[in-house]
């Protein structure tokens, strides 16, 4: 792969990850606004045993917004940088979305553990 290539791949990364992190980040704040409530959200407090009272819910978007837009960024770049046959692509993509969406919610769960987010902690 030559410079020029990788060059652009890392622009197309940065310009996907900006427009999807905007477009994550008025969906997930107006979903919150409607329904009080965002999947990710629900998910990290039942997993962690998180207190709902105590989190900052305007912040805890942001995150997830950014941690949404740099899973669906990195994966499509990666996946459209590989050469090879578009089932292979897809099986590729589809593993290593899980493995990401995993691998980052739990490294931000486990972040707010840490700060003291946790039910039953007294700070």
């Amino acid at each position: 792969m030559e410079t020029s290539e990788i060059l652009f791949n890392i622009f197309m990364f940065l310009i996907f990850l900006l427009i999807i992190f905007i477009i994550t980040y008025f969906m997930n704040l107006s979903k919150y606004k409607k329904k009080k409530s965002i999947g990710e959200i629900k998910y990290l407090i039942n997993k962690f045993n998180l207190d709902e009272k105590k989190l900052k819910k305007r912040q805890m978007i942001l995150w997830v917004s950014i941690i949404d837009a740099f899973i669906i960024s990195f994966v499509g770049t990666f996946i459209f940088m590989l050469p090879i046959d578009y089932v292979w692509k897809f099986l590729a993509g589809f593993v290593l979305l899980f493995a990401l969406i995993y691998a980052l919610f739990e490294i931000y769960g486990r972040h707010l553990v840490k700060k003291g987010y946790q039910k039953g902690r007294k700070e």
